[in-house]
């Protein structure tokens, strides 16, 4: 339980719910409730959770999972499914921060769209408007978006999530990894990385060892410089003496890479801010990570 909510923590999930369950073992005794959820809060001291839930359950039996529970009379809470239907995650989406992380570029072979050239992608975050003064990086050139497109219409603008093709007013020379950001709002850019990270692979982490960071579309040849620390699982200590990192381990970490990339931490912009390391030798993925 302590590991799991500590990567909640970690991935910055803003809504957790914790169901008490095996209440029927109890005599869905209210007290021992009580007493269940307290341990949890004082854990949940050391975590970063805004909103945290409670909802005494029988998954068994069936109470408080759709409908309210007959025997417990004293929990005047939602229901499980209630819950999760009704909570409301718009406001965790960042409109704000614009990125456009370029995975494809549209040049289509035909006398219709001789001089076409598109950059397909995912909107990873913010917004986008036909209009918008924009950068690329990391070239650092400046631009308008002349189209937004989709395979069914053109558009006026492109949301977080969505997948488009963008045109601009300039022929700039734009590949697969580049990024297009609005003029005054652009993200870190940097050789160096520093990330929370959880650890996959059965061979320890390697203190200088190359790997290969993927960032967005973007992918880079990396040496880990230094491990910070590991966090203690059974007291949510920080262990600064203890480097050796195995499987399931969760540390800090820096990196030196090959070739400077553009991000956000990974508290302001969960798209932006998240990586995987790769086995140069195996192409393994050996880690995930949280830039801060």
């Amino acid at each position: 339980t302590i590991r799991h909510a500590f990567i909640a923590s970690l991935l910055q999930i803003p809504h957790v719910v914790v169901c008490i369950n095996k209440m029927d073992l109890v005599d869905f005794n209210e007290e021992r409730y009580h007493e269940i959820t307290q341990q949890f809060l004082n854990m949940a001291t050391k975590l970063d959770v805004k909103d945290i839930r409670f909802i005494p359950i029988s998954a068994l039996k069936g109470d408080n999972i759709v409908k309210r529970s007959q025997n417990m009379h004293w929990y005047e809470g939602p229901t499980l499914m209630w819950l999760l239907e009704t909570i409301y995650i718009s406001s965790d989406i960042n409109y704000i921060d614009a990125r456009f992380p370029v995975q494809y570029i549209i040049r289509p072979q035909s006398k219709e769209f001789h001089d076409y050239r598109g950059y397909a992608g995912r909107v990873a975050s913010g917004v986008f408007r036909k209009g918008d003064k924009v950068k690329i990086l990391p070239g650092g050139f400046s631009s308008i978006i002349k189209s937004i497109d989709t395979f069914e219409a053109s558009h006026e603008s492109a949301y977080a999530q969505q997948s488009v093709c963008i045109t601009l007013e300039d022929d700039i020379d734009i590949s697969r990894g580049d990024m297009i950001v609005k003029e005054n709002n652009v993200p870190t850019i940097s050789q160096d990385v520093e990330m929370m990270f959880c650890w996959f692979n059965e061979k320890p982490l390697q203190l200088k060892g190359k790997y290969i960071l993927r960032h967005t579309t973007n992918e880079v040849k990396c040496m880990v410089n230094e491990i910070r620390y590991k966090v203690d699982m059974t007291d949510l200590h920080r262990k600064e003496d203890d480097k050796e990192i195995k499987m399931n381990d969760i540390g800090r970490l820096s990196l030196r890479l090959q070739k400077p990339i553009f991000y956000d931490s990974y508290r302001k912009n969960r798209n932006t801010g998240s990586v995987i390391l790769v086995d140069e030798a195996t192409n393994e993925t050996v880690a995930a990570g949280m830039i801060v």
